[in-house]
């Protein structure tokens, strides 16, 4: 069995793990999302030069190189799993962002801004972007370092101002990228989907088998649940 480890406080995504089987070792990073974004785009010469996929690709990687520095240090985390420490693993980060009419969007600031994006999103689309980052950190692993980003578009139902003012304060789109979930309260408020579903909740299966498959893991290697 390979141990993996998921740098990331997301609720969604270790339910989606659990769900496919996997157990995963959950140990969060320090990342500041808003200036590894920041320090990004000034590196490359301007405020607006990295397009959405690359926002959500680099901060699944300063997330996951964040947990893998964590995990060389001498002293590890107390709860980390023995295995790891014996045979090491493989450290996976994620992050989503919603590109909609041009904007890159994390997550709301606050439930004013939640409440300004449903209003302009209702009854029109976006695509959903999730950066995937692994390091394999196996005692006798590939050493790689790399990832890709799954994409899908999202068709958002047209909803009433009472709709959208309910949802708002339920608190739950403070707290997910793009304001929305599918696997949540807003459900019933996403009408449609081109491509992986399991993308939108934040974590793509499909793209995570075949880059597990790259360092040559297969994905029932990382099965550690009871049926």
């Amino acid at each position: 069995m390979t141990v993996l480890v998921l740098a990331s406080k997301s609720p969604a995504r270790l339910a989606t793990l659990r769900s496919a089987g996997i157990e995963p070792f959950v140990l969060v990073s320090d990342v500041d999302e808003d200036a590894a974004v920041v320090a990004a785009r000034a590196q490359h010469d301007g405020p607006d030069e990295l397009a959405a996929e690359d926002v959500a690709l680099l901060l699944a990687n300063a997330k996951c190189e964040a947990v893998a520095s964590v995990l060389a240090q001498d002293e590890v985390p107390a709860e980390t799993p023995d295995a790891f420490i014996e045979d090491g693993g493989i450290i996976l980060g994620c992050d989503s962002v919603l590109e909609f009419d041009g904007a890159i969007l994390g997550k709301p600031a606050d439930a004013a801004d939640a409440r300004a994006r449903w209003h302009a999103m209702r009854g029109r689309s976006g695509t959903l972007h999730t950066g995937h980052w692994i390091v394999d950190d196996r005692v006798e692993g590939t050493g790689a370092t790399f990832g890709a980003v799954s994409s899908t578009i999202v068709h958002f139902a047209d909803l009433d101002d009472a709709e959208i003012d309910a949802y708002v304060a339920t608190g739950e789109p403070l707290w997910v990228a793009g304001a929305f979930t599918i696997d949540g309260l807003a459900g019933a408020y996403v009408e449609r989907i081109e491509g992986d579903p399991h993308t939108v909740v934040g974590l793509g299966l499909p793209l995570l088998r075949e880059m597990l498959a790259e360092i040559g893991v297969a994905w029932h290697e990382l099965w550690n649940m009871a049926a």
